[in-house]
């Protein structure tokens, strides 16, 4: 059974998340302070984590940052702020997802499945984990150790940054609209959160590019989407 943690200081908002993922066959902790929340995500081994950005002690900002530094948990952050600035900082930091309040249960249900099945995936539960080592130039991709090489130099990038250029090294040359990545990548439907695609690939390029500002691998198609040569 995956295990979820929940960070939420409202009570009630975090009592309906944990009996809508409970009835969905997860099990659920539910920490009410950001610092509580920050040392139970340290201390034990969740499947995802939900995380609010404006919490007591530490904010979801912070928890992002700190859990960021050792592990890859999927990260979805929910706010009642819908700025795209704190929506491209939180991506920044690393989060997987960011949700605006308010939300359907069912929704956060349905992308909470859709993240940990993907995450499952890409550590090496299914297929992926045969898959061959791509070698493109002087990138390389080990799909088997979730490890990413430029000019024989290990970069660290998060799942969903590994999960995107994987895609692309994949299929190289050819375009991929954001719609048909965000639907490849985040596993549902392109919505309001397109801008997700445009801040991690450019976090992917500063990783990668040796001048960001003038890609030679993740190229930008205007008014179509990327590709990778």
């Amino acid at each position: 059974m995956e295990r979820i943690l929940i960070v939420e200081d409202d009570q009630s908002i975090a009592e309906v998340e944990k009996d809508y993922l409970e009835i969905n066959g997860f099990e659920v902790d539910i920490e009410y302070t950001g610092t509580g929340g920050l040392k139970r995500a340290m201390e034990d081994d969740y499947d995802l984590i939900i995380l609010d950005l404006m919490l007591p002690g530490v904010d979801g900002f912070g928890i992002c940052k700190e859990i960021r530094k050792s592990k890859d948990v999927p990260l979805i952050m929910i706010s009642a702020r819908g700025d795209d600035i704190d929506k491209v900082r939180g991506l920044g930091l690393g989060l997987d997802d960011y949700m605006t309040k308010p939300f359907s249960p069912n929704e956060l249900v349905a992308r909470v499945k859709a993240h940990i099945k993907r995450y499952q995936k890409l550590k090496g539960s299914d297929s992926l984990s045969s898959e061959s080592v791509i070698r493109i130039r002087g990138l390389e991709i080990n799909p088997k150790t979730h490890q990413v090489f430029i000019n024989e130099k290990e970069v660290a990038l998060t799942v969903k940054e590994f999960e995107l250029l994987q895609l692309l090294a994949s299929n190289p040359n050819r375009v991929f609209s954001k719609e048909e990545i965000f639907q490849k990548v985040w596993g549902f439907e392109a919505d309001q959160d397109i801008p997700t695609i445009t801040v991690h690939v450019r976090r992917i390029r500063e990783k990668i590019e040796e001048d960001p500002s003038d890609p030679q691998y993740l190229k930008t198609i205007w008014g179509v989407g990327y590709k990778l040569t």
